[in-house]
């Protein structure tokens, strides 16, 4: 069975609630270190890339939308590479590195690229 590795890790800056990074959207957010990972990368075939999986605990409102697809558009991947969001609440970003695993050690995918993104702030507000 193959052996999955991480190759690279790059992070965004963690805001406050209605902070610093609150009028920007969770899929431009994500797109930042996915420019980064490219920009860091440059021998790497972008085109080979398998799969792009992001948790996401919130998609409603302009997050009501694949953001992984979202985001890898704007960082300038290849429109063939595919991406899905992973909706788990509290672990979503975990479980969709767990799923880029599972697909690298089972055959499915070669080159995964996989993190989370949120943005609370921009999330519906309710109260009962």
């Amino acid at each position: 069975m193959p052996e999955a590795f991480l190759c690279d890790a790059v992070r965004t800056p963690i805001g406050r609630l209605n902070g610093a990074l609150a009028g920007v959207r969770a899929d431009d957010l994500a797109a930042v270190p996915l420019r980064a990972l490219v920009e860091r990368n440059a021998s790497v075939d972008w085109a080979d890339v398998d799969d792009v999986l992001l948790g996401c605990a919130n998609q409603a409102g302009e997050d009501n939308r694949n953001v992984a697809r979202m985001a890898l558009l704007l960082a300038g991947l290849p429109e063939t590479v595919p991406g899905v969001t992973v909706n788990r609440l509290c672990g979503s970003g975990l479980n969709a590195l767990g799923m880029a695993a599972q697909a690298i050690r089972c055959g499915d995918a070669a080159l995964t690229i996989a993190g989370g993104v949120v943005s609370m702030t921009r999330a519906p507000y309710v109260m009962g």
